[in-house]
């Protein structure tokens, strides 16, 4: 089992930045991490994601260049640092655990075994 606690949501301006937190536990040795989102009325969508073993980062077109993902194993966390928020950006955005070895099949939900509950971005335009 692995737990994923989200934290840093908040209200921001467009323009502005906001530091994602996932605190992890559990079994999490080998497993990579990602980030998505869902905003009201839309289907959950992929943000970001990073491989276990090479630290490989996979990002959505629509954040490419704004959105970075980084991992602390030291501190069990996995962040998702985003500048140049657009009004667009704001949705409950989630964190998740995959047990896959490729970064580029982590753009798919159904790679992922454990989610975290969200937290909401709100950028205010």
């Amino acid at each position: 089992q692995v737990q994923l606690v989200e934290s840093g949501g908040g209200l921001v301006q467009a323009g502005g930045s906001r530091r994602l937190s996932c605190v992890v536990s559990g079994r999490t040795f080998g497993m990579g991490w990602g980030w998505f989102r869902q905003a009201p009325g839309k289907e959950r969508e992929f943000v970001a994601a990073i491989a276990r073993s090479t630290g490989s980062t996979r990002y959505a077109d629509s954040v490419k260049g704004r959105f970075t993902i980084s991992r602390d194993n030291a501190a069990n966390t996995v962040y998702l640092q985003m500048i140049s928020l657009k009004p667009e950006d704001t949705a409950v955005y989630y964190c998740a655990a995959s047990g896959s070895s490729t970064v580029a099949t982590m753009t798919y939900q159904a790679r992922y075994d454990y989610w975290g509950q969200g937290t909401q971005v709100t950028v205010s335009s």
